[in-house]
């Protein structure tokens, strides 16, 4: 899990600046700058993909990925729905 978690952290760096609104980039730096330049105790924002994006497609690597992904992405069930799909339960 420690290997796919820093694999979404590094996609999720790099995508931000490039599909993110302005308002969403600037909460974040604003974020940024509270927690390290003036040592506040703000919590870390997590920018609203759902404001960029429309659709996810998620890659279905088992239960616990999608669930801490979309824990994590505060996504709906929604827009979850088709990484669920192609999910396939053992029988």
């Amino acid at each position: 899990m420690s290997i796919a978690s820093e694999a979404h952290r590094t996609n999720i760096t790099t995508l931000g600046p490039l599909v993110l609104p302005l308002s969403e980039q600037l909460r974040f730096l604003a974020t940024v700058v509270l927690r390290r330049v003036f040592r506040a105790g703000v919590k870390a924002y997590l920018p609203d993909f759902t404001a960029a994006l429309d659709h996810f497609c998620i890659h279905a690597g088992g239960r616990s990925v999608l669930e801490e992904l979309e824990r994590s992405l505060k996504l709906s069930v929604w827009h979850m729905e088709p990484s669920w799909m192609t999910h396939v339960l053992p029988e």
